[in-house]
């Protein structure tokens, strides 16, 4: 059976990238919301939004972070790593830019959304590991993704474990 997990990512440009990952069946992630769904939980404003997702967080053993070009410093991602981290789950990052998104485009990798957390005297981002596959071919990078997301749950897991 699937881990379930919380993903984290910036909706907009990665929303069809994120699509192939839940795809895979690898990992079971919470549902993604249509851009009006995601619209309503906004309207309700910032409370609204720490409810939807501490909701979605519940049951969860990992947050899995899929780091686009612009994914580092938004807002709610970082809620969510804060929130995964202090609720003793595993968390781990996973660079989606060599998939393709709905118009057949790859982008630029993003920087590392865990540089701008601690963890005592520890930078988060030296902590919790950031996947990048090494490939540029779309397919590949999928393929990659789908055979090792698994482990790197599992040892998000177990490194969150030690900490």
């Amino acid at each position: 059976m699937a881990r379930r997990v919380f993903n984290s990512f910036h909706y907009k440009p990665d929303v069809h990238r994120v699509s192939q990952i839940r795809q895979m069946g690898a990992i079971e992630g919470q549902p993604i919301l249509s851009s009006n769904k995601w619209e309503e939980v906004e309207q309700g404003g910032e409370a609204a939004i720490k409810k939807w997702i501490d909701e979605q967080m519940k049951g969860k053993s990992c947050n899995v972070v899929l780091i686009g070009s612009a994914t580092a410093g938004r807002k709610w991602v970082d809620y969510e790593i804060k929130k995964a981290w202090e609720d003793g789950k595993g968390v781990c990052g996973v660079y989606i830019h060599g998939l393709k998104d709905l118009f057949g485009k790859q982008t630029i990798q993003g920087a590392n959304p865990f540089k701008g957390f601690t963890v005592g005297e520890r930078s988060l981002s030296s902590i919790v590991k950031a996947h990048n596959p090494p490939y540029t071919d779309s397919k590949a990078v999928y393929d990659y993704i789908k055979t090792n997301l698994p482990e790197w749950v599992e040892e998000a897991i177990a490194i969150r474990e030690e900490y």
